[in-house]
């Protein structure tokens, strides 16, 4: 197969597929996986995809900067509850929570039943929301994103390291295969690493168009967390972490 070949070919995997690794693409194309590398890095060059690590992603599923909170309000309320509300029940008594910066997760704080819980958050609005309902919360100290309402920074990251998560709920920019968890911000995604890391489950609360996007800081793997969402968009997921469809059920 010529090279030119092999880029209309890959370009049009992407436009079906949104995201696709190195070993999907050997295999398309037959051919060695050194070849595909050479292929990914041209076309990343020319401007016709993104390159990631273990594959490649549209430029149309490329998120380059973080939306406010007033916009994500507006996106996908229903489907944001319903994740929420089921994320909830999860909590047990005497559970040590994270609650990660986000509309999603700030929508589970209003369908938290268990009073025994202890909650920790770095979203500012969401230590009002907790305070209000009566939960013991605490709050990270830091500084305070204004575009997400996220504490973030090295303060941040000293508190997250004193605390041993049974659960945390986070959200997410984008998912994918290649990249994982993503979000614009290398300084908000170094806390919610860590946290990740201080959890002993983790979930990720991600409404379905979430799925195959790609922002420009990997967090975390998927096999890290459980995906908690609306209904899964391609099944081929479920092969690197279990995810909970809410409105399926």
């Amino acid at each position: 197969m010529l090279t030119q070949d092999r880029y209309n070919k890959i370009l049009h995997m992407l436009n079906q597929q949104a995201s696709l690794t190195l070993a999907e693409l050997v295999e398309a194309l037959k051919v060695s996986e050194s070849t595909i590398r050479r292929d990914l890095n041209a076309l990343d060059k020319l401007g016709k995809l993104r390159k990631v690590h273990g594959g490649a992603t549209s430029l149309q599923n490329y998120l380059v900067e973080e939306v406010d909170l007033a916009t994500k309000a507006d996106i996908a309320t229903e489907e944001k509850r319903s994740i929420a509300k089921y994320a909830a029940s999860l909590v047990k008594p005497h559970d040590l929570v994270f609650i990660d910066a986000g509309t999603t997760t700030e929508y589970l704080i209003d369908y938290l039943t268990e009073p025994t819980a202890t909650y920790v958050t770095n979203g500012l609005s969401h230590a009002q929301k907790l305070l209000n309902a009566g939960f013991k919360a605490f709050i990270l100290g830091g500084e305070l994103k204004r575009v997400t309402g996220a504490i973030i920074g090295t303060n941040a990251l000293e508190c997250i390291n004193h605390y041993n998560f049974t659960l945390g709920f986070f959200g997410t920019n984008g998912i994918s295969i290649n990249a994982g968890y993503s979000t614009p911000d290398p300084v908000e995604a170094a806390v919610k690493r860590i946290a990740f890391k201080r959890c002993l489950e983790a979930y990720i609360l991600a409404d379905s168009g979430k799925f195959d996007k790609t922002a420009s800081v990997t967090f975390a793997a998927l096999p890290a967390a459980t995906i908690i969402t609306d209904k899964l968009v391609h099944k081929n997921y479920t092969k690197h972490t279990h995810i909970q469809e809410v409105l399926n059920k």
